[in-house]
């Protein structure tokens, strides 16, 4: 009894410790000019006898400095220039206020107020002055059949205001004629070519018949507003950087939803996002940056391409967040439907915290260079593959993967599932096309084995329900703590656990259950005993299996939730020395959990087998041609 205790002790710790890790990083606090570093460096060594290569995570990513600073939210009321909006006339008699018909023009720094509506007119910023241009907008309606409703030229920095309850909308039309063709300038209902911040107590609704919603050719900063973008291709574009200190934002684009596409300088082309609650529909990604995305918080709805029962051409991208550099998320609640990946990075993915339900034609989450967790809780509740990386590490947090094909994928390669550098061209931007999915998921990505790949496993919890592979790794796999449960495949030419190299493991607990035909144990360098038993018959889905000691102290009932010929079951309670008895069938009374029961709950079980552990791993049936693990597949 005293190890039933130890053992369901155990298992509870892990649990209730598979949200956190010490290896979390804080998210990092919202300032003025902001240097954001993150994400500790998380090293695995291992000491087995199949040595893996010391595999360390990216140990920060550093976002270049915005343009926000404190005076640019502070300025005296009594200087403030009013601007009458009047239908097809503008009246103002300020000082660097130009009125030709229905367009204003701004040529000097200043603080401007705007109320009413223009029925086809334009406001344009365009002044030399080193100063800041802010626009309070109180009650404005601006419409343009030619071009841009605000076009900002240019300025040295220019801050939208929305005044506290003021409802406000820019519409602009389906075609400019009133354009620079060599630049295809402006191409937004808002645009600017400076520094642009926007913030306010109002709220801000953009219908974008042209192209983009609102777009800086700089850096955009949102420091809290309610903005509802509606555009035919992207949604909201800060070409230096997008980033959200706070607001309620609503974005429906045929494009990208939220984008940052510099690509000349590697310190920019970034999106960070602070807090705020976000809903978000997009042709294209949802989230999308040339270099990094960094997620300190919010609420995010995210559907992208349709969904994942949607077919977007192969040449589209349609990724719920993706960050070609990284992706870094530390906490938040995400809803995400995507018909490509749900999170995506040609480089590294990083999830310290958060909440997030998946659903997505292709990868729960794909990192092509490495994919670290840290924390949080993640559901991937319909995929191709679940997780896919060249490198994986779970340290902690709590995973639930249902898959179509492996829960969890470690390969090399580059995804091809996206258009050249990933990204929409302008313009460029589809509504997702109805049909069904292909087999083989979003525009099947390509790997190749490099022999450096690797899964490890220091805690946390995972569980996996796939129909190809439980868990694939072309490579070498380290488990040093957590929960593992597989409910494997139930064809033969998958398995439930499918390693290249090695499967050591050292602490933790792991039960996986599939087919036969393609099965394997656990490696016999491994420091914890484990089990591998292939039954000569196939049991039906819920039937138990149930594994206990001769002298009656039970370690394990596990309840399949597919039928089964394989078992994989390794704990710290698997003794050697020690006699045990497995029955399948029964019942068990308490509580089922993922597959899990409480053992002292079964009853009325059929005895299959006993075994004694002599060795770490103990094979019992017919391995079908395949051996225990530690090598190719034939």
């Amino acid at each position: 009894m005293k190890k039933l205790i130890l053992f369901f002790g155990t298992l509870l710790i892990i649990i209730s410790l598979a949200a956190c890790s010490s290896l979390t990083a804080a998210p990092v606090e919202s300032t003025t000019t902001t240097t954001v570093e993150n994400a500790e460096p998380t090293t695995t060594t291992t000491t087995s006898e199949n040595t893996l290569e010391e595999a360390t995570q990216p140990a920060q990513v550093i976002l270049a400095d915005t343009h926000e600073l404190a005076e640019d939210y502070t300025w005296d009321t009594a200087e403030e220039i009013t601007i009458t909006l009047d239908g097809t006339t503008v009246n103002s008699d300020g000082k660097g206020v130009e009125v030709t018909g229905s367009t204003v023009t701004i040529s000097r720094a200043g603080t401007y107020r705007l109320s009413g509506s223009l029925e086809d007119g334009q406001v344009i910023v365009d002044t030399q002055e080193d100063e800041i241009v802010r626009l309070i907008l109180d009650g404005v309606k601006i419409t343009s059949a030619t071009s841009a409703p605000i076009f900002i030229a240019n300025a040295e920095k220019v801050i939208i205001i929305l005044a506290d309850n003021s409802q406000n909308s820019l519409t602009d039309a389906s075609t400019y004629t009133n354009i620079d063709v060599e630049e295809n300038e402006p191409d937004a209902a808002l645009f600017s070519k400076a520094n642009l911040t926007i913030y306010g107590g109002g709220e801000l609704t953009v219908n974008a018949n042209y192209k983009d919603g609102i777009t800086s050719k700089d850096g955009l900063l949102i420091a809290g507003a309610t903005l509802t973008v509606n555009a035919i291709d992207d949604g909201i574009r800060g070409k230096d950087y997008l980033v959200i200190k706070d607001g309620n934002i609503v974005v429906t684009a045929f494009g990208d939803g939220l984008k940052s596409d510099e690509e000349d300088d590697t310190s920019l082309g970034y999106i960070q996002i602070e807090d705020g609650n976000f809903e978000i529909t997009s042709g294209g990604d949802a989230i999308a940056a040339q270099t990094n995305v960094m997620i300190n918080n919010g609420a995010f709805k995210l559907a992208s391409g349709g969904g994942n029962n949607e077919v977007v051409d192969a040449t589209l991208s349609a990724k719920g967040i993706k960050g070609l550099v990284s992706v870094v998320i530390n906490e938040g609640i995400f809803t995400i439907n995507a018909a490509d990946d749900g999170v995506h990075s040609n480089g590294d993915i990083i999830l310290n915290g958060g909440t997030m339900s998946i659903t997505t034609g292709d990868d729960g989450m794909h990192a092509d260079t490495s994919l670290t967790i840290n924390g949080g809780e993640i559901t991937i509740e319909d995929s191709y593959e679940g997780i896919e990386s060249a490198l994986i590490t779970v340290n902690a947090g709590n995973l639930h993967i249902n898959s179509s094909d492996d829960g969890i994928n470690v390969s090399s390669g580059v995804d091809g599932s996206g258009i050249p550098n990933g990204f929409l061209s302008p313009g460029q931007g589809q509504p997702p096309q109805p049909g069904a999915r292909p087999e083989g998921g979003f525009g099947q990505d390509t790997f190749t084995t490099t022999g450096n790949d690797a899964l490890h496993i220091n805690g946390g919890y995972i569980y996996v329900n796939a129909a190809g592979d439980g868990i694939d790794v072309n490579g070498a796999v380290e488990m040093t703590d957590g929960v593992v449960l597989v409910m494997g495949p139930v064809e033969n030419m998958n398995g439930a656990l499918d390693y290249m190299s090695t499967f050591n493991i050292s602490g933790g607990i792991l039960v996986a259950a599939g087919s036969a035909g393609m099965s394997m144990g656990l490696s016999e360098t491994s420091t914890q005993n484990s089990l591998l038993l292939n039954f000569d018959q196939v049991f039906s889905a819920v039937t138990s299996i149930h594994i206990e000691e001769v002298n009656g102290d039970p370690i394990l009932t596990f309840i399949p939730e597919k039928e089964y010929q394989s078992i994989v079951f390794s704990s710290p309670q698997l003794e050697s020395g020690v006699e045990y008895t497995m029955s399948v069938g029964g019942k068990t009374t308490g509580e089922i959990e993922d597959g899990l029961a409480n053992p002292t709950d079964y009853s009325a079980g059929s005895q299959y087998t006993s075994f004694t552990v002599k060795s770490i791993l103990t094979t019992i049936g017919d391995t079908y041609g395949h051996g225990p693990g530690g090598g190719p597949r034939p």
